[in-house]
């Protein structure tokens, strides 16, 4: 199931301006690197929808200044301390 988006725009613009390819996976890409910074959607939904990998996605997402892992200085901080001790434990 998909949803359609309308979008306006005036009628100055060169017929051929509206039918670029190019143009309208550009678009695609910034409103779903928006809904993505505004945690609406996730990075694997992020990869479906716009038919990527994940390494590109990443990539996608360092270009739109948004964080691969989102998560606290404290997150962070107690997820090395637990992969440290895994490692110890080995």
């Amino acid at each position: 199931m998909s949803k359609q988006v309308v979008l306006e725009f005036p009628v100055e613009l060169p017929e051929k301006s509206l039918k670029d390819e190019e143009a309208f996976k550009r678009g695609k890409e910034a409103i779903v690197m928006e809904l993505l910074r505004k945690g609406e959607v996730s990075q694997g939904k992020a990869v479906e929808l716009l038919e990527i990998d994940r390494w590109t996605l990443f990539d996608l997402m360092d270009k739109h200044n948004i964080p691969s892992i989102d998560m606290t200085s404290e997150e962070l901080e107690k997820e090395l301390h637990q992969a440290k001790e895994i490692f110890r434990g080995k």
